[in-house]
């Protein structure tokens, strides 16, 4: 489970940077729904319970086990992987690009390539807190602003 990042411990929930990140993903939704209102992205009719389930628990879920758990967790072993720039390793890099690029083939170009920051984002944590917890939370909490935007 150590591979996974399934590290025991809350400790990054009391980390300020993980509050600012839940701002950032209210402003993330702003955006959203601002671009929907503007016609540029579809919100998309995301409505019941079958469909809150599988966009904000089990892919998110799945989703961070793959890319952030397995994914980042096996290149940051190596000492390319831990390399940074500007504050993201390149282990991150490389899980975000292929993550968001996995995106261009449901989703229009400038919703696929809005997943790219907070991939990173989620990347980010996983590293900083040696544990793929804070990025599933991270990502549970940016979908389900997703699927609520369009209920307003």
């Amino acid at each position: 489970m150590q591979d996974l990042g399934l590290r025991p411990g809350w400790n990054w929930l009391a980390d300020p940077r993980f509050g600012l990140a839940l701002l950032a993903g209210c402003l993330f939704w702003l955006a959203l729904f601002w671009l929907a209102q503007a016609g540029l992205v579809d919100l998309g009719p995301a409505r019941g319970l079958a469909a809150l389930a599988s966009l904000v628990l089990l892919q998110p879920l799945v989703e961070e086990l793959l890319f952030r758990g397995l994914l980042q967790g096996r290149l940051a072993e190596s000492s390319w992987g831990r390399r940074q720039v500007g504050g993201i390793t390149l282990a991150n890099l490389l899980v975000s690009i292929v993550f968001t690029s996995l995106h261009f083939i449901n989703h229009p170009a400038l919703w696929a390539a809005g997943v790219m920051l907070p991939s990173l984002l989620f990347g980010y944590f996983r590293d900083r807190h040696d544990s793929v917890y804070p990025a599933i939370a991270l990502h549970v909490f940016y979908n389900a602003g997703y699927f609520l935007l369009p209920l307003f």
